[in-house]
Formats: structure tokens, sequence, C-alpha cells
């Protein structure tokens, strides 16, 4: 009887210091209020696209931090600026993990990565070989002629595409497919030491393999935290595929792992046997790491990670900016004439270039911010109860810092909605594409940020510059505005952007590129 009462009296000491510690804890941020054990499951499903309704949300209760509960999982939107920076910086060790969801679980070949594994001792040892052997500054440089060279390769393929199909398309060409045939190809030869899967194209551009690697790249990333309801009801995730997420990632995973893998392994086996003796790509440097040494698995899923990377940022933002360039003729003519100034027309422009050339950088900076590549950043993890600008954060809790809202706050953007790339110029000071105080998230910052923030910005700049500096780019004859709607289902440019394209330098540097 004693001992009863004694584990009575316990128990509800016990619940009375978790009622008083509940009661005086600070309130969770904002948000629909949810059902008993589905939350607002739902509603969401029932507002697809979720980002759009999560955006609308919080612009109905006027709030830069929503809270809203799926099954037991509260996910925390963000898209102001200073709220972002006391996640990612102030607390950026809390929330420095990855949630496990079904894409990033497959998408990393079961945590195999770098970008979508959890917080652990094995990501920062994949970390420091990324910052250390694979996107430190020595190997950037070690990588600049392979840069170089697709840099010249898309300069004499578009003016070949004005010679030979002038009669047929009238010089008007799709700058959405030109801009990621760059992004895949300036990419490849670095990691693997060629431009194409195939033999490519006859008239210079990509093979049927290529294009399909590059669709597969597309799909991939829409996928990789889609607000799957099995990510929330993980009990779920082994009986069905509620959504038909699953199966179309699998499908896209398959196709690129169809073209990438079998060259990984041929490659192993030429190391193995001593077919190969040399490092040429970063394949090869992946493969001679030997402390530590990586398995093929654990490289195959680093190269989906390099090539999802390099992929469809960059070229989202180039199509962005020329169309918004195009509707703008005043910007456009400004770009034309800084890099007639910096380069002038006797010669291409140069990576060295590059630093100089602060009106084409304030142009992507500017489609970086209103024009995001999606929706919100990958997602972060609470690794412990903590509190944000006032607010309780459970442990568990994801968090998504909205790239759309950050670019589009009025509270710190004047006039956010249009393109005015001198925002961005500020007296002398170099312009650069990332930007650490989250007024924009083009590269992320913290422990999770992109450490590719070179290269991306090298490869993103160089794209633009040569593109501008090597031709015009006019509307079609039968248009007489530039569509800039985006599509309903992501922030893409609903319609590829079409342009006539004329050469504007003198011929042999066509011919010698």
């Amino acid at each position: 009887m004693i001992f009863l009462i004694l584990f009575l009296l316990s128990t509800f000491t016990l619940l009375i210091t978790k009622h008083k510690r509940v009661k005086h804890r600070p309130p969770l941020p904002p948000g629909p209020k949810p059902l008993p054990y589905i939350g607002s499951l739902i509603t969401m499903v029932r507002n697809r696209p979720t980002f759009r309704w999560i955006h609308r949300m919080m612009d109905e209760m006027n709030t830069k931090i929503i809270c809203i509960r799926v099954g037991n999982v509260h996910v925390i939107a963000v898209s102001g600026a200073k709220i972002a920076c006391e996640f990612m910086k102030d607390k950026d060790e809390i929330f420095a993990s990855r949630p496990d969801t079904m894409s990033s679980n497959l998408t990393s070949e079961g945590y195999l990565d770098t970008a979508l594994v959890p917080m652990s001792d094995y990501w920062k040892q994949m970390r420091k070989i990324l910052a250390t052997e694979i996107l430190s500054p020595s190997r950037f440089k070690w990588l600049k002629n392979k840069r170089d060279d697709e840099a010249d390769y898309l300069i004499r393929y578009i003016y070949k595409q004005c010679e030979t199909n002038v009669a047929i398309t009238k010089g008007v060409m799709d700058v959405r497919s030109i801009a990621r045939q760059y992004t895949s190809n300036v990419t490849k030869p670095m990691v693997f030491g060629s431009r194409y899967f195939g033999k490519g194209d006859a008239d210079g551009g990509p093979g049927d393999e290529d294009i399909a690697y590059s669709d597969s790249l597309v799909v991939i990333p829409f996928y990789v935290f889609s607000f799957c309801v099995t990510d929330y009801f993980p009990w779920l995730r082994w009986r069905t595929d509620f959504d038909g997420h699953e199966r179309i990632l699998r499908n896209a995973l398959g196709v690129a792992r169809k073209y990438q893998d079998a060259l990984i392994d041929e490659r192993i086996q030429e190391w193995k046997y001593g077919a190969r003796t040399e490092e040429n790509d970063l394949l090869d440097v992946y493969i001679n790491l030997r402390i530590p040494q990586l398995t093929s698995d654990q490289i195959k899923a680093q190269m989906i990670d390099l090539m999802l990377a390099s992929f469809d940022n960059t070229s989202n933002c180039i199509e962005w900016a020329i169309a918004e360039m195009i509707k703008e003729p005043k910007i456009f003519d400004k770009v034309v004439q800084e890099l007639d100034f910096v380069v002038g027309k006797d010669r291409l422009v140069q990576e060295s270039d590059l630093v100089h050339l602060n009106y084409v950088k304030a142009c992507l900076r500017e489609a970086f911010r209103l024009h995001p590549v999606s929706p919100f950043n990958l997602p972060h993890v609470s690794t412990v109860d903590t509190i944000v600008s006032g607010y309780f954060i459970p442990k568990g809790s994801h968090v998504l810092l909205s790239r759309r809202g950050l670019g589009r706050d009025p509270e710190f953007w004047n006039d956010p909605l249009k393109f005015n790339p001198d925002r961005h110029i500020k007296g002398d000071n170099e312009v650069v594409l990332n930007d650490h105080n989250l007024h924009i998230l083009s590269f992320g910052t913290g422990r999770r940020g992109c450490p590719g923030v070179l290269l991306g910005s090298t490869i993103t700049v160089m794209l633009m510059a040569r593109l501008v500096q090597g031709f015009t780019w006019e509307l079609p004859p039968n248009e007489t505005h530039v569509d800039l709607n985006e599509n309903l289902q992501n922030l893409w440019k609903a319609k590829p952007l079409l342009a006539v394209v004329k050469p504007r330098l003198p011929q042999h540097l066509y011919n010698t590129a």
C-alpha cells in the first residue's frame, strides 16, 4: 500500500511539473488549428501544391513564421530574414541536421551522400572531403581548363545553330534548353571527364542519353522533400506509395544511375587493375581517397549530389534573368555596355574578367532574389527543443526557409516585385551571388550552406556573360511581350523562353572558340 501511494504521488508530481512547464513555455508559431493525430494532413492534401498553400496562409495570417502540424511533425516555414538568421546562424548547430524522408533516403542511396544525410560523424567526414579535396580553391583552379573548354563549345554550338538552322527556325532558340545543356555539359567533364554519356548529337548538342540524364536531374529535385504523406506517417512508407511520389522519384533516379553508375563501376576497375594511373576529374579523386576510402555506393551517392547541386539552380536563374532583361531593354543595354567596356569585342570573356562584371552579377543576383529555383531550401530538423523569435520550436520540427518569401520581403526590399539589378550595386563593392544575411537564398549559409559557392557562382556568371557578349537576344516576331508567368506546380517559368539569337562579335571568334 505504501509503495502504491508513493507511486501515485510521484506520478501526480510529474504530471503537475510537466503541466507547469508546458503552461509557462512560449507558444508555438501561429498556424492552422490541427486535428487530433493527423494534424493538418487533410487540408494539406486538398491544397496541392503544398508550398503555395503554405505561402497563402502566411499572407492571410500576416506572419513571417508559421507552424503546421502534420501527424506528429511540426513543419515550421520562415519568410523573414531576421528570423531565418536566428535559425541558421544564431542556432545553426541545433538546426544543422536533416529529417528522414522517403525522398532523401532514396536520393542519397540510404544516406551515403553529403547534402541529405542527417547530422553525424559521417556527414562531418563527407563535408570535410568536399571542402579539402573536391571543392577547394586549388581544385577549382585544377578544373579551370575544362570549364574554359565548355564555354568555348557553347559559343561554337550557338553560332552553328544560327548559321545552319536560321532558314528553319528563323533564328529562334530555346533559352532554357541552352542553359540546361551548358550546366550539364560544364559539370560532367569536371565530374566524369566527358561531356557526354553517349556520342552526342551530330550538331554538337546532347545525344539521347544526355537528354534523358538531364531530364532526370530536373525531376529529382522537385520530389526531394515534396511534402509526401509518408514523411509524416513513416509506418505507411513500406505499405503504400500514397502520393505516387516514390514511383516518379525511383524512375528518375533509375535513369540517372543507369548512365553514371556504369561509368563509375568501369572507372573503379580501371584504377584497380592499373589501366588508369593519372587523376583527370573529380571521380578519380573520390576513387583514390584513402582516409577514408569510399565504397562504390558512397562514390555514386556523392556523384548524384554534385550533379544535382550544379544543374537546375543555374539554368533557372539564367532563363529568368534573360527574360526579365528582354522585357526591360535598358537593363539589357547596360549589361552589354559593361561587357563591351570590360572585355571588348575583340576577344571572348574569360573567368578572370568576372570579378569586374558587377552589373552582370547584379542581374543574376536579382534573378535569384525574384525567381528562386524552388520555394524552400532543403529542410533542416531541430535536434532539441528550443526557442526562436519568442516561439517554442519542438525537437524534430522540420524547418523550411522560404526562398520566395525572403527575396520578396517588403520590409527589406523596396518595390520587391520589380526586377531592378541596381538595388544590388553598392558603390565600388563587388557584387556576389550569395547572401549570408539571408535576404536572398541562392546558395545558403551555415553548416548546411552550399560548399560549392565559388564554382556555382563562376559557372552562372560565365554562362550569362558568354550568352550576352556573344549574341543578341530578342523576342520572336510573332510575340509582343515577355511571358513571365510561373508554372503552377513549381517556380520555373511556365513556358520556356524562346528568343531570336544573332551573333554580335567578329566571325573569327566563333570559329576559334
